[in-house]
């Protein structure tokens, strides 16, 4: 008796018989519906960390963007007093010497940073020998308290430290930090020590974008280390040093920490930078509202310097 084969059944889709296949979306729900509902999801997660930057950082500044309209000292009371805040601060020779002293401290500062991390980036570009132990050590002063360095250098400046040995051939010696010229160039020094490795790191990762074919090719055809550099690295650094300036010019304006453990504002108001005037201000004077105008000047400002450095660093076709 012969047996006709049976056709093999078709394999069971999404686990239904007979091949009825099933859509893994519900009926009516479109690609856009779900990408809509994800994102949804997605903001909810997002939102109480949302919500607290908004409360611990928009808050505090838009506060203090209302308090500068205000005269409210330690008695909690407030008076409206318009402009009065900012019309006290132009007329004031202290605000100006201290915009002066912010204003020389960053024209030093930043283009000796950015220089600086330029430099010590294409030294430890490549892999050699010992490299990842010298971009360690070029970083480690990031990552050093600037309380801790200020104090050290307080000493390396001082009359007695090795910094005036140094110099005392070239004429240079004392304590700068008690000279009315040298004490800026001294901040100067302290701060670019402590921040160049960050700017190092951020030009190495730039780097990696740099194709190697290029500089090969430039260096067969005769080109040198300067030509090579200005012609095929620089132009492809211009938004990261866009991005260092603004970040480096942020932190001058705000020099605040080396001034207060290693000058105090001193000798004769030689450091007394716009952020230490806007700490005595509010802090021991008691004045909040016109510490918070000063506050506003100094954003501004900033906002300023960012957006020319924007128009000559950071412009692209």
């Amino acid at each position: 008796m012969t047996t006709t084969p049976t056709q093999p059944r078709p394999p069971a889709v999404g686990g239904r018989p007979d091949g009825e296949r099933r859509d893994a979306r519900p009926p009516g729900l479109t690609k856009r519906v779900l990408a809509r509902r994800e994102a949804r999801i997605a903001l909810l997660f997002v939102l109480p960390a949302f919500l607290l930057f908004l409360a611990f950082r928009f808050g505090p500044a838009i506060a203090g963007v209302g308090l500068s309209f205000f005269d409210y000292d330690i008695s909690g009371e407030l008076d409206w007093e318009g402009l009065k805040n900012f019309e006290r601060m132009l007329s004031d020779p202290t605000f100006w010497q201290a915009l002066g002293v912010t204003l020389a401290y960053s024209v030093l500062a930043v283009p000796i940073s950015l220089a600086l991390s330029v430099a010590m980036a294409l030294g430890v570009r490549r892999a050699f020998r010992g490299s990842r132990f010298f971009r360690s050590v070029f970083f480690l002063p990031v990552i050093t308290s600037l309380v801790l360095a200020g104090a050290i250098f307080k000493w390396i400046f001082s009359t007695d430290g090795p910094w005036s040995a140094i110099m005392a051939p070239l004429g240079l010696g004392g304590s700068w930090l008690n000279s009315t010229v040298l004490v800026i160039p001294a901040l100067v020094v302290v701060g670019v020590w402590s921040r160049f490795g960050y700017g190092m790191l951020i030009v190495i990762a730039a780097l990696q974008d740099v194709p190697r074919e290029h500089e090969e090719a430039a260096l067969m055809d005769g080109a040198g280390a300067w030509n090579r550099f200005r012609y095929i690295v620089l132009p492809r650094l211009k938004p990261t040093l866009f991005f260092l300036a603004v970040i480096e010019t942020t932190a001058s304006f705000q020099v605040f920490d080396l001034v207060y453990v290693m000058t105090q504002g001193g000798p004769a108001h030689a450091s007394y930078s716009l952020v230490y005037m806007l700490y005595d201000q509010g802090f021991k004077y008691t004045d909040y509202g016109y510490a918070a105008a000063i506050g506003v000047a100094l954003f501004v400002m900033t906002l300023v310097v960012a957006l020319i450095q924007r128009r000559v660093i950071g412009r692209q076709k």
